[in-house]
């Protein structure tokens, strides 16, 4: 499986942005997929994790109720949209796929991560 994250940008505080994650060489519509960031200097961290059908979303508390995440098993593409966005919120976002059993958090349950996309937020 090949992961593609695309739609990171500049943009200014309180702006909005969607990020796109497609996926090649297998269909994901029977997986959860997460999203994690990495900002400067800092370690990864979770983002955001949907299940396989899209009836399950799971935040981390520093988005919830800013970021949604939604997928399209029909074109293989899982989303985040991305609302009021804070300079915090900079940082290289990667998506994957959950492939086992465990915490939605925590990378090691996930597998085939993206290649990031970078989001800026400037003040």
């Amino acid at each position: 499986v090949q992961l593609q994250a695309s739609g990171g940008g500049l943009v200014q505080a309180g702006g909005s942005l969607r990020l796109s994650c497609a996926a090649s060489g297998r269909t994901l519509s029977s997986y959860a997929m997460g999203w994690f960031r990495q900002g400067p200097g800092k370690e990864r961290e979770f983002v955001a994790m949907i299940s396989w059908n899209g009836g399950s979303t799971y935040y981390a508390d520093s988005v919830k109720g800013r970021f949604t995440i939604s997928r399209d098993n029909a074109k293989n593409t899982v989303y985040l949209q991305m609302n009021s966005l804070k300079p915090e919120d900079t940082a290289d976002y990667y998506c994957a796929v959950k492939t086992r059993s465990g915490s939605a958090s925590l990378e090691d349950y996930y597998d085939f991560w993206g290649q990031g996309t970078q989001v800026t937020v400037s003040s």
